[in-house]
């Protein structure tokens, strides 16, 4: 870099040596609030989402966005309308055994199971459910809901939880779109 003070006229500030552009940190700090004006920034909510509790949000012009369920935050829950239904096919872990069931209510129906491990949510009733077992027969233990955790099962999963970092904030997000398609 040829120039190692700032290229905004008027400025003598110093540039650091590695940065891309000649501009002191002040003016790429300028350049970056400009930028956040356009693409958002992501930052710390300022309080946790009133719809998923999430902390990570994305901050606009016009307000705060949550990162996890995209509900704007400040925006009410009408507490009066009833939760959407939101099915899901779960997928749970026991020792090396898989449990696929589904329901609209995972919280309960989770607490109600002996799992160790919550490996993830698929979108779907019990039609997807039902092609699940079918798909999965050879593992299934028979008649009942639980398969053994074969490489083409958990294949299946890691399909699944592909960029999920938590199944619960997915269906968080899921139950934030399925209201925000209710109240818009």
């Amino acid at each position: 870099m040829a120039s190692t003070v700032c290229v905004v006229s008027g400025c003598v500030s110093p540039v650091e040596a590695d940065a891309p552009l000649a501009l002191c940190d002040w003016h790429y700090s300028v350049a970056a609030d400009w930028a956040g004006t356009h693409d958002g920034v992501t930052d710390v909510l300022p309080s946790p989402c009133a719809l998923c509790g999430a902390r990570l949000g994305v901050r606009w012009p016009s307000g705060w966005l949550c990162a996890v369920c995209e509900w704007r935050v400040g925006d009410p829950v009408d507490g009066e309308l009833p939760p959407p239904r939101v099915d899901v096919v779960y997928y749970l872990r026991f020792e090396d055994r898989v449990k696929i069931g589904t329901t609209a209510q995972p919280r309960q129906r989770l607490q109600a199971l002996w799992h160790d491990e919550l490996l993830a949510f698929e979108r779907g009733d019990r039609l997807v459910e039902r092609r699940r077992h079918e798909q999965f027969a050879e593992e299934r233990f028979a008649r009942t809901e639980w398969f053994r955790l074969s490489d083409t099962l958990a294949m299946h999963v890691e399909a699944l939880r592909a960029g999920i970092e938590d199944p619960w904030q997915q269906f968080a997000r899921w139950t934030s779109e399925a209201i925000a398609r209710r109240v818009g």
